[in-house]
C-alpha cells in the first residue's frame, strides 16, 4: 500500500515516513519502473484528458482550427491535461462518434464551431462537462466562446469606405450559419452607413475554401469585362482571400494596386500571403486557451452558480491592416 501510494498517488490514509518515500522513488528509478496510468485514473477517477471535436471538411488544412488548437494545447499544457481529437465529417453524424467519448476516455470536451440541431443536443451527455467555440446556438448548460463577427465584418467594409471603396465584393461562408449571416450584417451595414446600397450581385456564398475562393474568382473573371472589377473584396476568411489573389494574379490584375483583398481570423495565412494580409482579428488562440480554463473549471467542480449555465462570452475583434489595402482614387 506505501509504495502504491508514493508511486501511484493514490489517496492512501497509510502515514509515510520521508525517508521510506526517498528509498521507494530510489527503488522505482533503479528498476526503470513506471506508473500505470490506468490505475491511477481508476483511482482518481479522473483521466486527465479532454477531447476536442472538429469537423474535417475536404484535404484543405483549416487555419482557423490550428489558431484555436494551438490555445487548446498551450491551456492543456498548462494544466497538465491530455488531448485527444475527435475528427468528424459532418456535424450530422456527429453522435457515434459523442457516444464514443462517453466511455470514460475523456474527461470533458470542447466542440470547435459546431452546427447543433436537436438531435445533436439530444446526444449530449449532460454529466459531461463541455465548452464550445463559435456555436451555432444555444444549448442548456453549454458556455460558448464567440467574436463580435457583426462589428469585425462593419469595421473592415468601414475601413474599405472610408479609403474610398465603393464597389465591395463579398465571399460568404456557407448561408444559414449564425457566423455567415452576422459578417454579412456587417457588411450591408457598412455600406449603408456609407451611402452605398449593397449589390446582392455582390455577394458571392460559398464554403470556407481556398479552393472554392479561387475558383468562384476565376469563373467570375471569365464571365465579366475589367472594367467591371469591384473595388474590394471582403473575404470571410483569410484561406478565402489568398484564393481571391492567386486567381487575380493568374489575370495580371495587382492587389492592391488594381483591386484591395481582405480577410477574416488574422490566421498564419494572413502573415505570409504576398502581400500580406490585411484581415479581421480573431483572439483564436486566447479563445483556446479560456476553453481550457473554462471546462477545467467544471471539471474540478469549482463553478459558481452562474458558471454551469448557458452563457457566451463574447470577444472583441480588431482590424489589422497590412499591404493588401490600398487608397481608391
Amino acid at each position: 500500500m506505501a509504495v502504491s501510494a508514493v508511486l501511484n498517488g493514490s489517496n492512501s490514509s497509510v502515514r509515510i515516513s520521508e525517508e521510506t518515500q526517498r528509498r521507494i522513488r530510489k527503488a522505482a528509478t533503479e528498476l526503470n519502473y513506471r506508473p500505470n496510468i490506468a490505475a491511477r485514473a481508476l483511482v482518481n477517477r479522473r483521466m486527465n484528458t479532454i477531447g476536442t471535436f472538429i469537423v474535417v471538411e475536404g484535404n484543405e488544412l483549416n487555419h482557423y482550427f490550428l489558431e484555436v488548437f494551438n490555445g487548446i494545447i498551450e491551456g492543456t499544457t498548462k494544466f497538465k491535461q491530455n488531448v485527444t481529437v475527435f475528427t468528424l465529417e459532418t456535424w450530422s453524424d456527429a453522435k457515434a462518434q459523442l457516444e464514443r467519448a462517453f466511455d470514460g476516455r475523456i474527461d470533458g470536451m470542447i466542440l470547435i464551431a459546431p452546427v447543433i440541431t436537436n438531435e445533436f443536443s439530444k446526444g449530449l451527455d449532460p454529466n459531461m462537462p463541455c465548452v464550445s467555440l463559435h456555436a451555432n446556438a444555444d444549448i442548456d448548460g453549454l458556455v460558448n466562446l464567440e467574436s463580435d463577427e457583426e462589428k469585425g465584418a462593419y469595421d473592415m467594409v468601414k475601413l474599405l469606405t472610408e479609403k474610398g471603396h465603393r464597389r465591395i465584393m463579398h465571399f460568404s461562408g456557407p448561408r444559414g450559419l449564425i457566423g455567415v449571416e452576422r459578417r454579412i450584417t456587417g457588411y450591408r451595414r457598412a455600406l449603408k452607413e456609407a451611402g452605398v446600397e449593397p449589390d446582392e450581385e455582390l455577394l458571392k456564398s460559398m464554403a470556407y475554401s481556398d479552393i472554392e475562393a479561387r475558383d468562384v474568382m476565376k469563373n467570375w473573371l471569365r464571365d465579366n469585362p475589367r472594367d467591371a472589377l469591384p473595388d474590394a473584396i471582403f473575404c470571410a476568411n483569410d484561406s478565402m482571400a489568398l484564393g481571391c489573389i492567386e486567381a487575380l494574379a493568374a489575370k495580371d490584375i495587382r492587389v492592391p494596386e488594381d483591386i484591395s483583398v481582405c480577410g477574416f481570423d488574422d490566421t498564419l495565412v494572413a502573415r505570409v500571403t504576398v502581400p500580406t494580409l490585411t484581415t479581421v482579428r480573431q483572439p483564436l488562440r486566447e479563445m483556446g486557451m479560456e476553453a481550457v480554463s473554462i471546462l477545467m473549471s467544471q471539471i474540478d467542480e469549482k463553478d459558481d452558480d452562474e458558471q454551469g449555465k448557458s452563457r457566451t462570452i463574447v470577444y472583441p475583434t480588431e482590424i489589422v491592416e497590412r499591404k493588401s489595402v490600398g487608397e481608391r482614387e
